[in-house]
């Protein structure tokens, strides 16, 4: 006679019953977790119709997710919320994210998709440093930036870092960096530069045209980790006489989902 669930044995129907049944609570638990994160709170009727499962269930569903600190119950309202579990778990994450390994396929496909050079850059030292950086296949676009320092105030992605900032962090970097030209169209008022950096604010990307380098146009967008801060930006570049940002159709949009896509990846909610 077979024995059970050994090589060669017949399988056993109430384990599978069982395992499927288990796949199941997992499946509505996680369902329930993201109704919380996305509603903020929630009762039982209310999850119960959403999911289109009985109060009963969604009630025993909540009960576990409550033992373990994951969803917590307010006590004047009777909804539910997420709770502290959520937390203790999602505070391990950023820790082992790491900004260009979830980055690079997001730079390849813009890479692929506008024919243009993509970096990735963070603020270091009062510099934005680029840390990767993906290829167009132009034969024009061979310059390698990764390890570059690029000043604040004459590219897309510092203007970006720039905004970003508090103003106490963004005026001691200026006092000690000032502003100098690099090309004729690099801006060197204090109060020019701070009127476009309350525009790349408001529009939410930032642009470079001629202003580090002859020749040089460019655009970039900021990353931001699970607490909504910047910590990043990517940016597209590319040669003057073919790459106008300002123009290119869907460029904006599609800079902007990147962006967001990283975002994402690292945490951030859009909250």
């Amino acid at each position: 006679m077979a024995s059970d669930n050994f090589p060669g044995s017949d399988p056993d129907p109430d384990v599978d019953i069982a395992q499927a049944g288990g796949v199941q609570s997992v499946d509505r638990a996680m369902a329930i977790l993201e109704i919380l994160a996305r509603d903020g709170n929630a009762g039982v009727s209310e999850i119960a119709e959403e999911m289109g499962i009985h109060k009963s269930t969604a009630s025993r569903l909540l009960g576990s997710l409550v033992s373990r600190e994951m969803v917590q119950q307010n006590s004047e309202r009777g909804k539910y919320q997420l709770g502290f579990g959520i937390l203790r778990l999602a505070s391990s994450i950023p820790g082992r994210l790491s900004l260009v390994q979830e980055a690079r396929p997001v730079l390849e496909a813009l890479a692929s998709e506008f024919k243009e050079t993509v970096n990735l850059a963070v603020l270091r030292s009062n510099f934005a440093v680029n840390v990767d950086q993906a290829m167009g296949p132009s034969t024009l676009a061979t310059y390698d930036w990764i390890g570059s320092l690029t000043p604040l105030h004459a590219t897309s992605s510092g203007k970006v870092l720039l905004a970003s900032l508090t103003a106490d962090e963004r005026d001691r970097i200026l006092r000690e960096t000032g502003l100098p030209a690099r090309t004729l169209r690099t801006i060197t008022s204090r109060k020019e530069l701070e009127t476009e950096l309350l525009d790349v604010a408001h529009n939410g990307y930032a642009t470079a045209i001629e202003e580090f380098e002859i020749g040089l146009c460019a655009i970039a967008v900021g990353i931001r980790n699970h607490l909504g801060v910047v910590i990043g930006a990517v940016s597209i570049s590319g040669p003057a006489f073919r790459f106008d940002p300002t123009n290119k159709p869907g460029l904006v949009e599609s800079l902007a989902q990147a962006g967001q896509l990283i975002s994402s990846k690292m945490g951030y909610t859009g909250r």
